[in-house]
Formats: C-alpha cells, sequence, structure tokens
C-alpha cells in the first residue's frame, strides 16, 4: 500500500496551474522544465512563501491548519541560492544538537572538518549550497522540496549530496521534490519524473 505524505490539489499561483501530485513517504519525484515556467515558485506555494489557491494535504491534514513556521519546517524549500544572516558559519547552526549534526555530515558532503569555525565570506559558493543542504537536514524535515541543489558543485561533490540524500529517504523516510536540469541526474534520483509547463505538471511514463 502507498503512503501517500503530501496530496496536491489544483494549486494556482501567480498565473500557473492547476497542478495536482501526490508525494509518498520516502519517495523522491524529480521535475524538469524550461526556465521560467514556474518550478520554484511552485516550490514557493507548497512551502507557503507566496500565495496560492488549492488544496495542498500533509497526511490528509490541510495546510492552513498548520501555524506557518510549522508547516515550513515540515514542508522545507533549499533555493538554489542560500541565504546567510550572520557572519560565521557556526551562529547558524546554534544549538549544540545542531552543531554535532554539522560535525558528524561535513565529511559526507565533502566538506572540511573546520568549517564551522569560518566566516560565510570565506565559503565558495558550492561550500554554502552544501552547508544550506546541512542546515535545512539539521531541522529535520519530512518533505524536501531542492531547487537546483547542486548546480554549483564538482561531479564528487555532486555524488556525495545525491548519495546522502538518498540515503535519508531509504532510512529516514525523508521526501524530496527535486528540480534539476541535469536529466541524467533526475534519472540517477527520481522515483518518479514530471516534466512541468505553465497549466501542467506532467509525469513521464
Amino acid at each position: 500500500m502507498i503512503d501517500t505524505l503530501l496530496a496536491v490539489r489544483n494549486l494556482c499561483f501567480q498565473g500557473c496551474g492547476p497542478l495536482s501530485f501526490s508525494l509518498s513517504q520516502g519517495e523522491c519525484i524529480g521535475i524538469r522544465g524550461q526556465s521560467g515556467v514556474g518550478k520554484t515558485q511552485m516550490f514557493r506555494a507548497l512551502s507557503d512563501l507566496i500565495p496560492s489557491t488549492g488544496e495542498v494535504l500533509l497526511r490528509g491534514r490541510a495546510r492552513e491548519t498548520f501555524a506557518a513556521p510549522r508547516w515550513r519546517t515540515l514542508v522545507s524549500m533549499l533555493p538554489t541560492d542560500s541565504v546567510w544572516w550572520y557572519d560565521d558559519v557556526a551562529a547558524h547552526f546554534n544549538s549544540s544538537e545542531a552543531r554535532v549534526f554539522l560535525d558528524r555530515m561535513c565529511g559526507k558532503v565533502g566538506l572540511a572538518a573546520e568549517i564551522a569555525s569560518w566566516q560565510v565570506n570565506r565559503l565558495s559558493t558550492g561550500e554554502k549550497q552544501r552547508l544550506a543542504l546541512l542546515r535545512s537536514l539539521q531541522i529535520k524535515p519530512g518533505i524536501l522540496l531542492l531547487d537546483e541543489p547542486t548546480s554549483a558543485l564538482d561531479d564528487l561533490s555532486t555524488k556525495l549530496v545525491e548519495t546522502l540524500l538518498l540515503e535519508r529517504c531509504r532510512d529516514e523516510g525523508l521526501s524530496l521534490m527535486w528540480v534539476s536540469h541535469d536529466e541524467a541526474q533526475l534519472a540517477r534520483v527520481s522515483d518518479r519524473l514530471f516534466v512541468m509547463h505553465k497549466n501542467q505538471l506532467t509525469e513521464v511514463v
């Protein structure tokens, strides 16, 4: 029996839609489509960062019944370009549990063990991208919306990120929606693949 985690019905936002689909526990849905069709904005709509209409249900419970901060933890978006509020990396992992997580996970994505002591302005784009991923994972989302999460990474780092995320799906039941222009990557990571158009999300079968 398929365990439906997220059910989306007739989602409309910023002139896009209606889009309908479901996401199961531990599943990775890959999404591709031309630039400008609204893939990023769909993720923003799903995570309640922009207004939208339609029905979004998490295990049968409507999004509107969750407090916004709680919803954005459960259905968390990782943008292509991450935002950093503090000068130091460590300040973004500001609990003992978060620091332990960072120290344990750095090697899994090819980051230097001492990176927590660095200033953000020292980081490369690729280091920021991987740290932002770890920052998202440490809050333990149920669903992670990945917008080109490896766009700045070399082949080795990309493989490490893919491996980590798929392990989380398999071992912890994390569910993913993964946008990429790299069709080979989507073929590697996706359980199901969709193509997005302005008013349609079509599964590739």
